[in-house]
Parts: structure tokens; sequence; C-alpha cells
């Protein structure tokens, strides 16, 4: 399996968001399959750290690059940077979310930042690589999409729609590449212990339905060819379902419900 993963999707992967969270795990897992791999996030302390650790373990090339995807001109840098690899796999991971609030109390440079990363970069990595993967005939593209985005998320406004823009992307690119060796995969986790939940107001000690990181890298690699949209949780799967089943006017009132109580017990935590 290792062997033909490897010769499908190898020999070298580029990971995008790979400091912390789902991007750090799919570079385990990556490094775990005998890949080579070019790994992006702000923090090129981590990246570095990380590149030392997975060479070390795995004899493996990991080069660290540091990229700021928020930048529009970032992601046209990266395809250049790797534009002497041979680049089997692309891993869309980078993006970020907002504390729950009501849309109109966030920073307005902010909203920009978030629909930057989470929205143009991984059009502008799609458009650059895929005539490589065309060349090479075969390779995969996995987006990280989120469950939120199968339904406008009240409190939570830009990421939920950003993140449907994601979604929109990998299955439109999957129809157009599904007559040929390029696997594209939209991943939607749920609940991930990571930093971006805490960043997004959630507590990672009442996570009970959380996954880890590590299990929904691992998973979205073993279903890249089951796409075009692959959601991690069975719980969250369900939950998706039953909400998909309402009226779209009562699914988004409940959620708005749900979240209310959600921000509610979180600024009671909080003193606030």
């Amino acid at each position: 399996m290792t062997a033909d993963f490897t010769e499908r999707y190898g020999p070298v992967a580029v990971v995008t968001g790979a400091s912390s969270g789902i991007g750090y795990a799919f570079a385990e897992e990556l490094a775990c399959r005998g890949l080579d791999l070019v790994v992006t996030a702000r923090r090129l302390d981590r990246l570095e750290e990380l590149a030392a650790r997975l060479a070390r373990q795995h004899g493996v090339r990991v080069t660290p690059r540091q990229s700021d995807l928020a930048d529009p001109a970032a992601p046209r840098e990266l395809v250049d940077f790797t534009a002497g690899m041979d680049v089997g796999l692309v891993i869309s991971n980078a993006g970020s979310g907002l504390r729950r609030a009501p849309h109109e109390a966030h920073d307005a440079a902010a909203l920009m930042a978030l629909l930057m990363l989470n929205c143009h970069a991984p059009s502008a990595l799609a458009h650059g690589y895929i005539p490589r993967l065309r060349a090479r005939g075969k390779g995969g593209i996995i987006f990280t999409s989120s469950v939120e985005g199968a339904i406008g998320g009240p409190y939570s406004a830009a990421y939920s729609s950003s993140k449907a823009l994601v979604t929109a992307l990998g299955e439109a690119l999957w129809g157009e590449l599904a007559d040929t060796e390029i696997d594209v995969l939209t991943l939607c986790p749920g609940k991930t212990v990571s930093e971006a939940a805490v960043k997004q107001g959630f507590d990672p000690s009442i996570l009970d339905d959380a996954m880890p990181a590590r299990e929904v890298a691992r998973l979205a690699l073993d279903h890249i060819k089951d796409g075009p949209t692959y959601i991690a949780s069975e719980h969250y799967a369900a939950m998706i379902e039953q909400l998909s089943a309402l009226p779209r006017r009562q699914a988004l009132l409940a959620s708005a419900a749900a979240m209310r109580k959600h921000m509610a017990a979180r600024d009671a935590v909080n003193g606030k």
C-alpha cells in the first residue's frame, strides 16, 4: 500500500499550514509513507523543527518554506519555489477562523485576511499545480474545508462561507479531473484537537466529539480516491445529514440557537 501510494502521489508532496494541527499531521503521515515534503506556514521555527524530526525519523527530505498565504502573491511564489521538484500531491490545508461572534463584531482587516487565506489561496494553488499534475499524468490534491461549509453558520458567517467556497471548488475540480489519474478530495473535518479550535473559542477539555488531528489526516489520505467530499467524523456526517433533511430556515435557526448556547457557556467560563 505504501509503495503504491508513493508511486502515485510521490515523490514530493506540498503541505500548507504545516506548523500545527491537521497540516502538521498531514506532514507526519506523508513522511511515514515515504514521501519527501515541502512544508509551509508562517512560523519558520516550527517548520524547521518538524523538518528535522521527520528527516531523522523517516529518512525523507523535508524542505521548510516560510509563507503567509494570506498574501495574494504567496501561492504563485510557492508554485515557483517548487518548480524544479516532481510534486505529485498538493495538500491545501492552510486556513484560519475567527472567534464565534456576530459578523459585524469582527475587524474588517481580519475578515479580508481570512477570505484571502481560506478562498484565494486554495484556488490559486490549484490553478498553479494542476497543469503540472496533468503533465505528469497522475497525482492528487486535497483541500481542507470544514463541515461548517455545508450550511451557513450563524455567528461564523465569514468562516462558514469561506469553507463553502472551498467545498464547491474541490467538487468542481473533481468533476473536471474525473477522467484523469489526478484525484481530488475535499476533506471536511468536524471539531479537531488543534490550535485552530482554541482560537475559535473551543475549550479542548470539553470537545467530546473532537478527533485527533493525526487521525483526520490519516483518514483523508486513505480516502483520497473517494472524492469529491469526505467527512472524517461519523458524528458530524450524521449531524450534517440531519440538518440537510430540515427545511433550510429551520436548520439555520437551530444552528443559531445552538451557537448562542455555546457562546454563552464560553463567556461564562471566561467570566464575561
